[in-house]
């Protein structure tokens, strides 16, 4: 059936798919990208071909809609409309006549150790004391546990391969925990196997684990905030910022830059030095 003018909506997401994956974008990022661009065409009635500038500006200026959600949300939109113009699909960019979201700066908020003692302490399952480890002992993000596979450790050159955002794959230093947990883990594949289907599990799987355990150790936080501690407690530790910047696999140095102001107990000592001369004898 040959499509036309306005329902070939379905058509043109597959083609930006496909271009990003030439790009190297991750399947996760294409996914995402794709769900968001659907709901904003879902919510003004609009196709790629008919959407506007004020369609944009409406659906990213939905109310109650997080500040940092609203920027991320619309660089999305600019890279579909980048395409469509590239593509040819359009000779314009909608996207050109709408305000740029301002995206805030993110603060790390580190869990204290005694804090991330408390949550391994909570797991139940020894699936989950995994999720917690790998997060706290190496880093990892939600979705990087996920699809974590035996074959990432090795033990013979003491490493971990990790593959992150945007499908970059870095390699960083195995902690001796993490060896030692191994054995009681699978030895092949998927750490996580999802079960009923094939394939690892979900990252909103992990999540909810450790959410979990955070909830029986009575401390409110999210998973994310293990790897916050990972990178704090490596810098609190004496580890240099370019060491640190390696080990959480930051692109920029500048987001580990942020992960210096968390040091409440520096900061601490810092403001105790002050002293004020009354002149009293």
């Amino acid at each position: 059936m040959t499509t036309t003018l306005w329902d070939d909506t379905h058509d043109l997401l597959a083609s930006w798919a496909t271009w990003q994956r030439a790009q190297g974008l991750s399947d996760r990022t294409i996914t995402d990208r794709a769900d968001r661009v659907a709901h904003l065409l879902a919510y003004t009635g609009t196709t790629p071909r008919t959407l506007d500038a004020n369609a944009i500006i409406t659906w990213c200026g939905r109310p109650n809609l997080k500040a940092s959600s609203r920027a991320s949300y619309h660089a999305d939109v600019r890279a579909f409309c980048t395409w469509m113009r590239r593509a040819h699909v359009r000779t314009d960019d909608p996207s050109d006549d709408t305000p740029r979201p301002k995206k805030p700066r993110g603060v790390p908020r580190p869990l204290a150790m005694s804090e991330v003692q408390r949550i391994y302490d909570a797991t139940n399952r020894q699936r989950t004391r995994a999720y917690v480890a790998l997060a706290v002992l190496a880093g990892l993000r939600v979705h990087e546990i996920a699809k974590f596979r035996a074959e990432d450790l090795s033990i013979a050159s003491d490493a971990i391969t990790v593959t992150g955002k945007g499908g970059v794959t870095q390699i960083i230093p195995l902690h001796p925990d993490l060896a030692a947990l191994a054995p009681h883990m699978p030895a092949s594949g998927w750490w996580f196997p999802a079960y009923g289907r094939p394939g690892p599990v979900t990252r909103a799987a992990v999540y909810a684990a450790i959410t979990s355990a955070t909830n029986r150790a009575g401390i409110h936080a999210t998973p994310h905030q293990l790897r916050h501690a990972y990178g704090t407690e490596l810098l609190r530790r004496g580890a240099n910022i370019r060491t640190v910047q390696e080990l959480l696999r930051h692109a920029s140095i500048e987001t580990t830059q942020r992960y210096t102001d968390t040091d409440w107990t520096e900061k601490r000592a810092a403001i105790h030095t002050l002293r004020i001369d009354s002149g009293q004898p």
